[in-house]
């Protein structure tokens, strides 16, 4: 991903909380010259058993997730094949009239990770299991009201068999942060603003991330 100076992320940190609040993932791998690339949305979470803290780049760490058996996606997968997972973060359109200047030209404020790693498939039935266990668990606690999976457990054995885990060992990640840095502070301000006054929580997170840059 082409990132401008401007927009690289102050740290690492950016990326791992978009990512945790941003978990569902588009993961991109390559298939054969007749089929193209290989694209799927789905959940993506830290593995849980990753020790120590996130590198700048995210390289070392690892993540998980899973998808559906009868996608073709999991039978091209190949262990040690390079992925690249996009997450997507707070993001909204940028008209000129925020600017109160001319001329202008509008744009498209977004924040956008790129992780690249290699894919794992974990073939286990208990291993697939942890996967699925993990990431309600990551849900619930970040995302969710704390549900109890216990009294549904036996549901999700019944669930296992079309199920595909897999683990990606992060070699690197880019951070896009395109938050209006080009303009002048007092009409960064605006834009923010306008933002903020949106009923929609995609702008108002976008006005969130405008006033933590430093």
């Amino acid at each position: 991903m082409f990132v401008p100076p401007q927009y690289r992320e102050p740290d690492g940190s950016w990326m791992v909380d978009l990512m945790r609040r941003n978990p569902l993932a588009l993961c991109v791998t390559n298939g054969d010259a007749a089929d193209g690339p290989y694209a799927t949305h789905l959940p993506v979470i830290r593995d849980p058993g990753m020790t120590g803290e996130w590198a700048e780049d995210l390289s070392g760490g690892t993540l998980l997730g899973h998808m559906n058996l009868q996608n073709p996606h999991w039978a091209a997968l190949r262990d040690g094949q390079s992925v690249l997972l996009v997450f997507t973060g707070p993001h909204a359109y940028v008209s000129p009239t925020v600017y109160e200047k001319s001329p202008a030209a509008p744009t498209w404020d977004f924040t956008a990770v790129h992780v690249h790693g290699t894919v794992e498939k974990l073939t286990s039935a208990q291993d697939t299991l942890d996967v699925v266990k993990s990431t309600v668990r990551a849900f619930e606690s970040d995302l969710g009201t704390g549900w109890d999976m216990t009294e549904s457990e036996a549901y999700f054995d019944q669930l296992l068999p079309g199920v595909g885990a897999f683990r990606v060992e992060v070699t690197g990640a880019e951070g896009m942060f395109k938050l209006s840095q080009e303009q002048q502070p007092h009409v960064r301000d605006r834009v923010h603003d306008a933002f903020a006054e949106r009923p929609c929580g995609r702008h108002r997170e976008t006005a969130e991330l405008m006033a933590r840059l430093p």
